[in-house]
């Protein structure tokens, strides 16, 4: 059991601090009748978590010991069941069955969802195909499409300031230049993977679409028009599900599969060359030493991580890259496809809940820079970034479907 499930919350002996937190000569006092119950209580639970955190992380092994404990309750009866008479124990038997009829029609009901968006998705699929030839300049929009659009454009303005539109027709402009960079750099959870080196390659992305799978699952595919960075003409990623429903009869993902791209010469934009300078400590002549590393970018999505072992340490941080990977997927497929239009005009973004927003996965830019100063420090070897190394692009914060 990973220990960020345990709950904090409840006062022990172990995490309930000994003394009251003293109050900072700095701050200002509160008045007597400014302060709720309610506020001292969450006070009052806070500083137990913090005790609590503190005490975990001095003692490691009494984290692991607690989810051994924990983990040897779970399942196990506290006889109460055993304990009623044997026609009571029958009924609730019964009820189990009765359960196991209702897991029956669960299952039975998530197949039949899934038929009817496989039956609507075939409808949807000739105007996807639509979309993709006016973005690419092979057609253009029909006068009745042009119209309801720009019917909607006016509704959505009203009472709006005017913005300065260009005028310029635009004759040697084909289809919808950057079309799905710019949908892609719009979507929250999508921005932030995106990369200024990233930017360069999904400038020649034609189209996003995806397709079912016969098993349960569904497989996202990305064109591309001829580049300088790879041969793929599709770069797939496919999420498969488990052959058995789960609890409730939802689907549960199992695990994503990328297709290789194929990278040309000195174009792989999922690494940098970092340049090293070491200096022999005898006869003080240094040397450059240039190795690849990895680095982000946007193209990491197509090699997933791979679901945890028995024998992997780290299995909660497997966890949560695994639930943030397949994420992404979802968005994608449920979120950017059908409504790539809106995503690259932005008004998707009036529709994003700003409770989808984790402060937790934020950290103040400065506290960055100096653990990177810190962990650049060494008094044997100087090393130099190459030119090519960029970061990510901070302007987005990563949005969870729920």
């Amino acid at each position: 059991m990973d220990s960020a499930n345990i709950d904090l919350s409840t006062r022990t002996p172990q995490n309930t601090p000994a003394n009251a937190a003293p109050i900072s000569s700095r701050a200002q006092q509160p008045g007597v009748a400014s302060i709720k119950e309610e506020d001292l209580d969450r006070a009052a639970a806070a500083l137990d978590r913090v005790a609590a955190a503190s005490l975990f992380a001095q003692n490691p092994a009494l984290v692991s010991m607690m989810q051994a404990k924990l983990g040897s309750l779970v399942g196990r009866s506290s006889g109460y069941i055993e304990s009623l008479p044997a026609s009571v124990r029958r009924r609730v038997a019964g009820l189990k069955g009765i359960q196991k009829e209702h897991s029956k029609l669960e299952a039975d009901f998530q197949e039949e969802v899934l038929q009817l968006e496989k039956k609507y998705f075939a409808k949807f699929t000739p105007l996807y195909e639509k979309r993709a030839k006016i973005v690419n300049g092979g057609t253009e929009p029909t006068e009745e499409e042009v119209k309801i659009g720009e019917q909607q454009d006016e509704d959505d303005e009203e009472g709006a300031p005017a913005e300065e539109k260009n005028e310029d027709a635009g004759e040697n402009v084909k289809g919808i230049p950057e079309f799905w960079l710019s949908a892609m750099k719009n979507q929250v959870s999508l921005a932030e993977m995106i990369t200024d080196r990233d930017e360069a390659a999904l400038k020649y992305l034609t189209d996003i679409r995806m397709e079912y799978l016969d098993r349960p699952g569904f497989r996202l595919i990305f064109e591309f028009a001829e580049n300088e960075y790879f041969t793929n003409k599709t770069v797939t990623k496919t999420y498969f599900y488990q052959e058995e429903n789960g609890y409730g009869g939802d689907f549960i993902y199992d695990h994503a599969e990328g297709d290789k791209i194929e990278w040309k010469s000195s174009k792989d934009l999922t690494v940098r060359i970092e340049s090293k300078k070491q200096r022999n400590k005898n006869t003080k002549q240094t040397r450059v030493v240039k190795k690849t590393v990895p680095t982000d970018s946007f193209f990491n999505f197509f090699a997933p991580p791979k679901p945890p072992t028995d024998d992997d340490d780290a299995t909660s941080d497997i966890e949560e890259r695994l639930e943030l990977d397949y994420q992404l997927g979802e968005d994608i497929k449920e979120k950017l496809i059908p409504r790539a239009i809106d995503w690259f005009t932005g008004e998707a973004l009036q529709f994003e809940s700003l409770e989808d927003f984790d402060e937790g996965e934020f950290e103040d830019e400065d506290d960055e820079e100096e653990d990177d100063l810190s962990d650049d420090r060494d008094e044997d070897d100087e090393s130099d970034e190459g030119d090519d190394g960029t970061k990510p692009k901070q302007e987005a914060a990563e949005c969870k479907q729920s």
